[in-house]
This record gives structure tokens, C-alpha cells and sequence, in this order.
């Protein structure tokens, strides 16, 4: 893989959330850019903390309730703490989980550390192209479409533009995997405190990374066709939260929304 433009001298949307996340793996320029939609709002870092919260509570829900044995991450970023394949693995060891993600560092890191997984798969894709991720070799290797299938896309959709027919991919995506799929998805939204929220939008876009915010009901579009698992679409510091409302961080520090759909 030593040919492989790391394109470390531009931001990426999967190294900003890792440092975010208080991950290592990202570069200064990543820093840089975080940093600058920091400003405009100081708790982006809770908020990528509570959508990292609530991935692993739909997954465990997924596992426990639905009965899902397979995942297909897409846009999951670089590999850290309560990752899919983890979360799901603790509770059915025979779980298995493609990540995919179109920042090359994500392969190199992810494929790494999962070689001796042989459950799990990291491949280089970009959801703005679902088809070329459903058709990929270990896809099709891992997944079988035949079953139901956990389909996530979490934190991935704010990043694909209106013109880029956000709609369009998830219908790809629903029409790909069988009755008693399930499709996990979350999306940041100026809805709750929008002028911090316009700012984190205007800091992002400032620096390469398309960042395009929707509101509550855009949102639920995306789940037009499935049926929206209780407690529907939450902030996702709520969505089947574990911790006392009063221990929760406020909505207006959050300003993510999350949500499962299933197709019957």
C-alpha cells in the first residue's frame, strides 16, 4: 500500500472526528480544521461523543433485538474505541462487519488492525457510489444478502450535498438488503442552537470538507419506506439513553439527530 496518496497535506471529515474523539490517528492540518469549527461551537467535541454513544447503543439493539448478525459501516471512519464489530462481536461472537470509508488512511489503519479478524473487512469506498460498495469483492464476501442486514450510515449523510442525491443513495442502500434489515443513521442539524450550528457548517465548508446541515424533517425522509424503530428520531444523546436525563448534555450542545428505520 505504499503507493497510496494519504492526501495528509487536505483535512478529511474521518480524521476531524477522530480528533474530535481524542483519537491519535489524523494529522495537524485535521487538528487545525477541527479546531477552527470549535470556535463557533466549543462542544462539537461532546457532540461527537454522544453520536459515538449512540452508534454503539442502535448496534446493541440491533444484536440483541433484531437478531442482526451482519453490518455494512459506511463512511465508519477511523477504527476506535466501541467500534461496530466490537460492540456487536460482545454480544454475538460470530457477527461480521464491512467497514467502508473513502479516506485511504482508514484502509491502511483499519486493515491493520482487523488482519487477524477474519469476520471483519475494511474497504476503500465512498457512499456517494453504493453500488460499487455493495458489488465490492469483500462485500459480497462477508455480507450475505440474503439475511438481514444492519445498514449504517452514521454521521456520513451531512457530508453528501443535496446535488449529490442523499435520497437516491439510501434508496440504493434499502433496495440492496432484505426484509428485517435495519438501517441506522444520524445527521447533524442547525434546528437546536443554529447560529453555533451555521458557524461549525461555515468552518467546515471554509476548509474543503462539504458539510451541509438538514433539519428534523429532512432527516426523516431518509427513512421514507421503513418503519421507524421506537423512540423514532431522537437527539441522539436520547435515543434509548442509558443515563438519567440530568447526567445528558443539553440538546442545544448535541445537535445531532438519530434514528433506526426497518424494512419489512
Amino acid at each position: 500500500m505504499a503507493d497510496i496518496d494519504l492526501r495528509t497535506d487536505q483535512p478529511h471529515s474521518a480524521r476531524m472526528y477522530d480528533y474530535l474523539l481524542g483519537g491519535k490517528d489524523h494529522y495537524v492540518v485535521d487538528g487545525e480544521a477541527a479546531e477552527k469549527a470549535l470556535t463557533p461551537f466549543p462542544m462539537l467535541r461532546t457532540a461527537a461523543r454522544e453520536n459515538r454513544k449512540f452508534l454503539g447503543r442502535a448496534v446493541r439493539h440491533l444484536v440483541r433485538e433484531a437478531g442482526i448478525r451482519q453490518f455494512l459501516d459506511l463512511g465508519s471512519g477511523l477504527p476506535t474505541a466501541e467500534n461496530v464489530h466490537q460492540v456487536a462481536q460482545s454480544v454475538a461472537p460470530d457477527a461480521r462487519v464491512v467497514y467502508v470509508d473513502n479516506d485511504p488512511i482508514v484502509l491502511v489503519h483499519g486493515s491493520a488492525l482487523l488482519a487477524k479478524d477474519d469476520r471483519t473487512a475494511v474497504i476503500q469506498g465512498d457512499i456517494r457510489d453504493p453500488r460499487s460498495v455493495l458489488d465490492h469483492d469483500k462485500t459480497r464476501e462477508l455480507i450475505d444478502f440474503d439475511q438481514p442486514v444492519g445498514v449504517l450510515a452514521v454521521a456520513v449523510l451531512h457530508f453528501v450535498g443535496d446535488a449529490e442525491d442523499p435520497d437516491g443513495i439510501v434508496r440504493t442502500l434499502r433496495e440492496a438488503v432484505p426484509a428485517g434489515s435495519h438501517v441506522i443513521l444520524s445527521h447533524a442539524t442547525a434546528d437546536i442552537a443554529p447560529e453555533e450550528a451555521m458557524g461549525v457548517q461555515r468552518a467546515y465548508r471554509s476548509q474543503g470538507v462539504p458539510l451541509t446541515l438538514r433539519t428534523k424533517e429532512r432527516f426523516a425522509e431518509f427513512f421514507d419506506g421503513m418503519e421507524l424503530i421506537d423512540p423514532g428520531i431522537q437527539v441522539v444523546s436520547d435515543w434509548r439513553a442509558t443515563v438519567p436525563e440530568s447526567e445528558r448534555p443539553r440538546h442545544a450542545d448535541v445537535s445531532w439527530y438519530g434514528g433506526i428505520g426497518r424494512l419489512g
